[in-house]
């Protein structure tokens, strides 16, 4: 299992519905990655009961990735830092990525010719497409992103939501959308901006949409952040690009083999390498299991 995740994924997780896939990112106490660390230094549990891992890989795979940006009226003068910071997240990439864009108000659509590219050109063009107006249906934007994942052609699948409000126009509620992110098996980081007016102004606002995005984020392995100003999103977004390119992937077959649909509570338990106690490693929390088709 050691030859590259490439024939991993042929071999035993595109092809193995059961499989149950962890990407995971390990830090040490300074925030830097940690590269090289064996199968020996990960326990994993799922429903506090010890599994075995089967696949265990650390390799700069590429990935399907969606690009959700808030689109309504309070973007407005946000947009251009924002589009630039989108596109260094791109450029920082693996450039084997398959990449789509989509921009939400009250609604939210496709915003490229084709399903996916990986054309900066063709980013850049799709997220220029700003009409900045309404209000947010932010759940319905993540729950339609997540739906278009499905599409791609790469195993792994990212989300990156970019935006400055809480969701005031969706049809699905927030229970519905980290229900639908946890099933989707895909890593969801997002961004949160609010400018100066909005912290003085909107304050509970703030506080609700940091702890949707942040419960979100964290249900899935992925990470959400709030830069102090604008100017930072840039460095934040390459810093989101890097973590997804610097993550081991770590695959067990469940012990508990029933097709119930049922959640299953997943922890990672790291044991760290001698003289280097202060890691700590993230990754999604858990997971349902496939269901049982009811026979003809």
């Amino acid at each position: 299992l050691s030859r590259g995740l490439g024939d991993v994924y042929k071999r035993q997780i595109k092809n193995v519905v059961d499989l149950v896939v962890l990407h995971t990112t390990v830090v040490d106490e300074k925030g830097n990655f940690v590269p090289d660390l064996t199968r020996d230094n990960f326990r994993v549990f799922e429903d506090k009961i010890e599994q075995k891992i089967s696949v265990f890989s650390k390799e700069d795979v590429p990935v399907t990735m969606g690009l959700v940006i808030d689109n309504s009226g309070s973007m407005k003068e946000k947009r251009p830092q924002v589009n630039e910071a989108a596109l260094s997240f791109v450029r920082t990439s693996n450039k084997q990525d398959e990449v789509f864009v989509v921009n939400f108000n009250d609604e939210y659509y496709l915003d490229l010719d084709e399903d996916f590219t990986s054309n900066t050109d063709e980013l850049h063009e799709a997220l220029e497409k700003i009409d900045t107006r309404g209000s947010t249906a932010l759940y319905d934007a993540i729950i339609g992103s997540l739906d278009h994942l499905k599409k791609g052609h790469r195993d792994k699948r990212v989300l990156l939501v970019i935006t400055d409000g809480d969701d005031d126009a969706s049809r699905k509620d927030f229970a519905y959308t980290v229900k639908a992110a946890v099933e989707s098996n895909a890593l969801i980081y997002a961004v949160g901006v609010f400018s100066d007016e909005d912290r003085k102004s909107n304050k509970k606002m703030i506080r609700k949409s940091k702890k949707d995005l942040t419960t979100l984020a964290e249900a899935t392995g992925g990470l959400a952040f709030f830069p102090d100003n604008l100017s930072n999103v840039d460095s934040v977004c390459t810093e989101i690009a890097r973590d997804i390119r610097n993550q081991y992937t770590i695959g067990y077959y469940p012990t508990n083999t029933n097709k119930d649909g049922t959640f299953r509570a997943v922890k990672l338990e790291l044991i760290p390498p001698k003289g280097r106690a202060k890691l700590s490693a993230r990754t999604r929390t858990g997971y349902y299991a496939s269901k049982s088709q009811p026979a003809d």
